[in-house]
């Protein structure tokens, strides 16, 4: 989509048009839930996060507290402060839909089991990261995005993504490193 076809879907969909809503939601909803996915490894949970942030969209809108510059940014934006806040209250692991279990897997159990603390384990370092470079690692290194992709997402200059991303993998290294001690 041109810069100025999305300029004028979503200035429909700050008039509240139900079309431009709904094909907004369909452009964005599956990088948000992949985001989410990402960041917290659960499939339904992604689900109802997915949603909520199109719910907080038409919250924001309504109040005048809509994006100023980059739509798609502030939709991650909103989706990053929901997983924030989701590890903050402590809730992450104590619900696994059993639809989350592989039952049957061609895998050792062994190494299923340590892939799984792998990848639980970098979701809490990288829930540790500054809003900033978690995002930026998540966008990079979970999602394949380029250095220029995240910097216009983001509103960075792509030196500022290189930074965030050196710093961020650092800290990961660190923080990764601390848990295994």
């Amino acid at each position: 989509m041109q810069p100025d076809e999305e300029s004028a879907l979503l200035e429909r969909v700050r008039a509240y048009d139900r079309e431009a809503i709904s094909e907004v939601y369909d452009r964005y909803s599956p990088r948000v839930y992949n985001y989410l996915y990402h960041r917290l490894g659960n499939a339904h949970l992604a689900e109802d996060l997915t949603a909520t942030v199109f719910v907080r969209m038409l919250e924001a809108i309504r109040t005048s507290r809509a994006w100023r510059t980059s739509f798609s940014g502030w939709l991650y934006r909103i989706a990053h402060n929901l997983v924030v806040d989701y590890y903050r209250t402590g809730q992450l692991g104590r619900h696994v839909p059993l639809d989350d279990w592989n039952v049957v897997s061609d895998e050792h159990p062994a190494e299923s089991a340590e892939k799984s603390l792998a990848q639980e384990r970098l979701r809490r370092a990288i829930s540790q990261l500054t809003e900033d470079q978690g995002l930026v690692i998540t966008l990079k290194f979970l999602q394949g995005w380029s250095n220029a992709e995240v910097a216009v997402l983001v509103g960075k200059s792509e030196g500022a993504i290189k930074s965030l991303q050196f710093r961020g993998l650092a800290a990961l290294r660190r923080l990764i490193g601390e848990e295994e001690l």
